[in-house]
């Protein structure tokens, strides 16, 4: 990097811990670029920033679709607003396989929340990335906090085999579920329900009130068969009305209840070195697979081979030994 790349970078790091709203949004985008010339410039400003970070509260928020998760987020960030806290929110959106873009635009469902000076939204594309997070949510996570963000909340694009990511990268993982009973219980994947730290039943006003107290106690009893993450906690079962505000007061005092209890026991920092050593290895992951297919003498071969394996002509196991081979020949 030279030196005036440096000096760039510094300054736009003072930026963000000064708390200015567009040298955040710049470096969120300059952390999230895929340029190569962009990556030197990314580590140097998280480096930066990292000693500033890790002080907000991580809360990860997931829900099956029309559960209303924008809603009670919006209703949610503005009590905390009102209760002195600073919020930003990073809406992983569904990415448009045309542009790459973002589909949904979180921020246009979110208008009052967003034009608060004490918010901050950040819609993202996934990218393709599985787990329901874009692929720089965790960077994006430590740069908000630099900039003075005391609550992180990640809101993931729905629930799926994959959406489990956001768990491990959060303290609080909210799982929004609708007044349906346990027969939607039975429909969503078990791992997810397993990571929930609590189950929030939104919509519980007007006709679903009573179907929304009998899911929650139903919800309730199917969660105790499960065996808890933490033998300290065991995950509640809330019911809120994100279009009445009704509810939101619970939410947060379970949120500053579950950090209590586990920063009493060891478990939220035992939590977090474990989240930054998983982080290490998707990023060692990552950047193999990046230089194995940049590969000259792979990249000769994996089209060829990947059509074989499709046509059921070789197997995966000697093709994939095939391709390591010739990456590990160097």
């Amino acid at each position: 990097m030279s030196g005036l790349q440096e000096q760039a970078t510094a300054g736009l790091a003072d930026k963000v811990r000064a708390g200015d709203r567009r040298a955040l949004a710049r470096a969120i985008t300059l952390i999230e670029s895929t340029k190569p010339e962009h990556s030197g410039d990314a580590e140097a400003l998280l480096e930066a920033l990292l000693p500033a970070s890790g002080h907000s509260v991580r809360i990860g928020i997931s829900g099956v679709p029309g559960v209303g998760k924008s809603t009670f987020i919006e209703r949610f960030g503005l009590h905390l607003l009102e209760a002195g806290h600073k919020v930003a929110v990073l809406a992983v959106d569904p990415s448009s396989k045309v542009s790459g873009g973002s589909i949904l635009g979180d921020k246009t469902r979110m208008e009052e929340l967003s034009r608060d000076p004490r918010a901050f939204i950040r819609p993202s594309p996934t990218g393709g990335t599985l787990g329901g997070v874009a692929r720089r949510t965790r960077e994006a996570m430590l740069i908000c906090e630099a900039a003075g963000f005391d609550v992180v909340i990640v809101e993931t694009v729905g629930v799926g085999q994959s959406e489990t990511a956001v768990a491990e990268m959060v303290d609080i993982f909210l799982l929004m579920l609708l007044p349906g009973g346990g027969d939607e219980l039975q429909g969503i994947k078990k791992g997810i329900v397993e990571l929930a730290d609590a189950v929030v039943v939104n919509k519980a006003d007007g006709d679903l009130k009573p179907a929304a107290e009998r899911a929650a106690a139903e919800y309730y009893a199917a969660l105790g068969l499960l065996r808890a993450a933490n033998k300290d906690w065991r995950p509640p079962v809330l019911k809120c009305s994100a279009l009445l505000g009704e509810g939101i007061e619970a939410v947060w005092q379970t949120v500053e209840k579950h950090r209590a209890v586990m920063e009493a026991s060891g478990a939220r920092a035992a939590k977090r070195a474990a989240q930054a050593g998983a982080w290490m290895w998707a990023e060692i992951a990552d950047g193999l697979m990046r230089r194995f297919k940049a590969h000259p003498e792979v990249a000769r071969e994996l089209e060829g081979l990947e059509r074989q394996v499709k046509a059921g002509k070789t197997t995966p196991t000697v093709a994939a030994r095939r391709l390591v081979g010739l990456f590990s020949r160097d």
